[in-house]
């Protein structure tokens, strides 16, 4: 078995913007690719760049009429733009699309079925995918919150349902509540989805309730080491007994202390400590196998410098 570490992408993602000054930018993954060359991590990680996700593959997650909303929004805005319409359609107040945004969102959630292939190939030993528009809060029949396709849950969906494991995790740790991920899964026993997220917050919604979702909300202003405390005494058992064969990461960065769209205080050092204790969860039960999906994130230096952090740990380097 390999012991790389993967980091998928593709132009394509580069591609899909909102608008002048949307904080959920093309320039997030500019700062990562300069942050891992300057670092020298770059050389530690094995490149690969994504293909498109099918549309049976996207369903295993979403329903067909919401994929082909959006692909026509999409493909829609061509023609719009020639007779001198709007660049973007609206989704939600905070969520547009542009021509280039379905290209980029086969490309993301194809980014993180290509990772997961590669992991249980064994080619790969775990996997990052620097990718956009992020996914978790898209839930099966809805965008919002910057995302259009669940990348992580149509990772873990196809984990189960192509690769035949019997039980997988989904470990959120954006500031935000991975809503849309919960609404896919909850009552899903094969999945176990753990989170954190600072309460009340975006999104507005209250947290469903399951047996397969371990939930944390917590207040703004909680720092790191109350954060590892809550990890350590809710999140470990119950990976331990659920004893998952693959993990998948949710990875936001948003909940930094240099992050202003949100009020959390990690840093980078508490980022690489739950890498640590995820790595060591897959280790245990499912032979160190993880693809994590880049979600949010907005202060670009922190970004880029936690990102950095967490692929530093699932690379060994």
């Amino acid at each position: 078995m390999s012991q790389a570490t993967g980091y998928f992408t593709h132009q394509d993602c580069w591609r899909h913007e909102m608008g002048h000054g949307h904080p959920e930018c093309p320039e997030r993954l500019d700062a990562i690719q300069d942050r891992l060359l300057i670092s020298g991590l770059d050389v530690a990680l094995e490149r690969r760049e994504a293909t498109a996700a099918s549309m049976a593959d996207m369903e295993l997650a979403h329903g067909r009429m919401h994929l082909a909303s959006l692909r026509g929004l999409s493909d829609g805005l061509r023609d719009e733009i020639a007779a001198g319409g709007p660049e973007h359609a609206q989704v939600d107040p905070d969520t547009s699309i542009n021509v280039h945004s379905w290209d980029a969102i086969l490309m993301a959630a194809g980014a993180a079925i290509d990772a997961t292939d590669a992991v249980m190939a064994g080619e790969l030993a775990n996997a990052f995918c620097a990718v956009r528009p992020p996914g978790h809060h898209a839930t099966r029949n809805q965008a919002m919150g910057f995302c259009f396709v669940n990348n992580v849950a149509v990772a873990a969906k196809y984990a189960l349902e192509r690769h035949g494991l019997k039980r997988v995790a989904i470990i959120d740790f954006d500031v935000h509540h991975g809503n849309g991920t919960e609404d896919i899964v909850a009552g899903d026993e094969r999945i176990l989805m753990c989170s954190f997220y600072q309460h009340p917050f975006y999104p507005a919604c209250e947290h469903l309730t399951a047996a397969n979702l371990v939930n944390l909300p917590v207040p703004a202003y909680t720092k790191g080491m109350e954060v590892r405390e809550l990890i350590d005494m809710m999140w470990m058992p119950r990976l331990d007994a659920h004893r998952p064969e693959m993990i998948f990461i949710s990875a936001g960065f948003d909940a930094h202390r240099e992050d202003d769209m949100a009020q959390m205080g990690l840093v980078e050092n508490d980022y690489a400590w739950m890498t640590q204790r995820i790595m060591e969860v897959a280790k245990r039960h499912a032979k160190g196998r993880i693809v994590s999906c880049l979600e949010g994130g907005y202060s670009l230096s922190a970004l880029a410098r936690s990102v950095e952090a967490h692929l530093r740990v699932l690379a060994g380097v």
